[in-house]
């Protein structure tokens, strides 16, 4: 297939990692799903990532987990990057979908002078994973891409 197919676009990408990064969160956050439903609804509330209207249940939560379950909200995939790359754990996304996800959520969760503030914002330990991603997240939204 050609690199320009949609399905390999950057966007495509993003969508496709999103149940990805929220099953990181379920997988590597303390506590159990209805526990950490609560704290992503009320993380997002707090940093003003998002105005999710109402908190998600535990069952949810594993729903936005899955790659073809329901797609996770913007603001709940947002959230959870934010709480990933503060872990002492140091978790790293699991391939390129996902890798695209984070990057996107990075670039979408705070204001960036350039390319090259992005990439010295991150932890050092995602420096090198995400660096192809943040570039082709970066082209994205000077191309007006990130809604």
């Amino acid at each position: 297939m050609h690199e320009t197919m949609p399905q390999f676009s950057f966007y495509a990408k993003v969508r496709r990692g999103l149940s990805a990064l929220v099953a990181q969160w379920l997988t590597l956050g303390q506590g159990d799903a209805e526990h950490l439903a609560l704290l992503l609804a009320e993380t997002a509330r707090v940093t003003r990532i998002g105005h999710p209207e109402h908190t998600p249940d535990g069952e949810t939560l594993a729903k936005w987990s899955h790659p073809d379950g329901e797609e996770p909200p913007l603001w709940a995939a947002r959230t959870a990057t934010f709480l990933l790359v503060k872990m002492p754990a140091r978790p790293l996304p699991a391939g390129d979908d996902e890798a695209s996800a984070w990057a996107y959520c990075w670039l979408r969760n705070r204001n960036f002078v350039d390319l090259a503030d992005a990439e010295q914002a991150l932890p050092d330990h995602l420096r090198v994973p995400l660096a192809v991603a943040l570039r082709a997240a970066w082209r994205d939204l000077k191309g007006l891409r990130l809604i």
